[in-house]
């Protein structure tokens, strides 16, 4: 169910739904970032997809015979781009192949395959179904957004309809997860996301009105602490500084007024009232918009974006003329399964190419936005629709200030269970060591791996620049 924006506000923070000291509730309102501030951050946007990414439709027209039976066979090379061409639904991306890495041999298993891996292909773990029990920590994207604070922290956005059950608008419960048992919430159609993220500039009434309500809160909470001790102090005093970070981090917020007015993007009527009259491309486009508009505006430096779900509608696609449903796509091994699967990643695709290209024409430094940007196009569940997990292809855009060394490039990784594969655990271990968290190895363990004695612990040292690698 949507949640109503100030009845969220109030019983969050009056603690009836024990959110005030969650990071979900904090970041959602603007609450403060934890970590120190730096001039130009990193900014990344994971666009994650369903029924998994077949591998032999992001191999290269291009191939040599010896290449494609490399490739078939699963080997370990890769080749520059730049020689080569671009399967057809990835050519909206083609004057940008400097920046693009297509990534294969990297394994989902740590997160499983199956229909869906909810919170799991961000946190590198099995999640189960999708109950808080099953979070078992931070998501890679909430640990990135530490290292890049921002005004509103890791930011969610969702066209995600689980099972099929319902259309979602509003503020809805979404897949990352800023601390283990603890359930992100995220946008479910553009405009709340658009209202919400840039009403400092377009709400100044709304704005005025919650900080009111804000300032009651704090009164009443402060209030409660009187006369309390143990537990219950911790607790109240725990929301009432909750409260305090919203209110300082709404001033820092309005302070970028200007920014924000310079980046506010334009969302058509038509996805008002939940979208629920908008075409699949308008709502990806819109998205898009919103996405591109906060990550320039400063309002955040982290974006989690479905794209899709196996219960996302898909009629209102063009090439859709069966209107058929992305499970039944999932399903089918026809050659119009196969056309349906190229037709919904280009339309992805088309909503990267318009990230790369918006990101390229805003300066920054002696460069451009995306010079410090890093886009991770991947599948939530692996290589197909119910899996295997052994192989999870994805693309990977980055900017000319990447600390990681791969862009340019084909690249398959040694494949799942043999010596120097890598999991998906490794892959992200690999970002946040590039980008400021040494840590030594982030994500479960894979089991094939431990069984078969091979090394799977740390970050993929190749793909890490030299300053990187420290």
């Amino acid at each position: 169910m949507p949640i109503p924006r100030r009845e969220f506000l109030k019983t969050t923070a009056l603690g009836t739904a024990s959110l005030a000291l969650t990071p979900s509730f904090n970041h959602l309102l603007a609450a403060p970032a934890t970590a120190g501030t730096t001039e130009r951050p990193h900014r990344f946007v994971f666009v994650r997809k369903s029924n998994g990414n077949l591998p032999k439709q992001f191999r290269l027209p291009s191939f040599s015979a010896a290449e494609q039976k490399m490739d078939e066979e699963k080997q370990a090379f890769e080749v520059d781009l730049a020689k080569h061409e671009l399967p057809e639904w990835l050519r909206a991306l083609d004057g940008h192949r400097e920046n693009m890495t297509i990534l294969h041999g990297i394994s989902m298993s740590v997160s499983g395959g199956g229909h869906y891996s909810y919170s799991g292909c961000m946190g590198a773990y099995k999640a189960g179904r999708d109950v808080l029990g099953n979070v078992k920590r931070a998501t890679v994207d909430f640990e990135l957004a530490k290292l890049f604070p921002s005004p509103f922290g890791h930011v969610e956005v969702s066209l995600a309809t689980p099972h099929g059950r319902e259309h979602r608008t509003g503020i809805v419960s979404g897949y990352s997860a800023p601390a283990p048992k603890q359930r992100n919430y995220c946008y479910a159609d553009p405009m709340t996301a658009h209202d919400e993220l840039f009403k400092s500039v377009t709400n100044v009434d709304e704005v005025a009105s919650d900080n009111a309500l804000l300032d009651y809160l704090h009164e009443q909470e402060s209030h409660r602490l009187r006369g309390l001790d143990g537990a219950e102090r911790l607790k109240i005093s725990g929301q009432v500084a909750a409260l305090e970070s919203i209110r300082d981090r709404n001033a820092k917020v309005a302070a970028l007024g200007e920014t924000i007015r310079r980046h506010l993007p334009e969302i058509d009527p038509v996805h008002r009232n939940g979208g629920r009259d908008a075409l699949m491309p308008e709502k990806q486009a819109a998205f898009t918009d919103v996405i591109v508009g906060a990550l320039a505006a400063g309002l955040t430096n982290v974006v989690t974006y479905t794209i899709d779900d196996l219960g996302t509608p898909i009629t209102t696609l063009p090439e859709n003329k069966t209107k058929t449903s992305i499970h039944a796509v999932g399903h089918g091994g026809d050659e119009q399964a196969l056309a349906m699967r190229d037709a919904i990643r280009t339309h992805h695709v088309k909503q990267i190419h318009t990230m790369v290209t918006r990101l390229k024409a805003v300066p920054e430094g002696d460069g451009s936005m995306f010079d410090n940007t890093t886009i991770v196009y991947m599948p939530e569940t692996g290589a197909g629709h119910h899996s295997p997990d052994t192989e999870a292809p994805m693309v990977v855009m980055s900017g000319r200030n990447s600390r990681l060394d791969l862009a340019g490039r084909y690249v398959r990784l040694p494949f799942h269970g043999t010596e120097g594969h890598f999991t998906l655990s490794n892959w992200y271990t690999t970002l946040l060591n590039a980008y400021g968290n040494p840590v030594e190895h982030y994500g479960d363990l894979d089991l094939t791996m431990q069984r078969n004695r091979l090394e799977q612990t740390g970050p993929i040292r190749r793909f890490l620049t030299r300053d990187a690698r420290g």
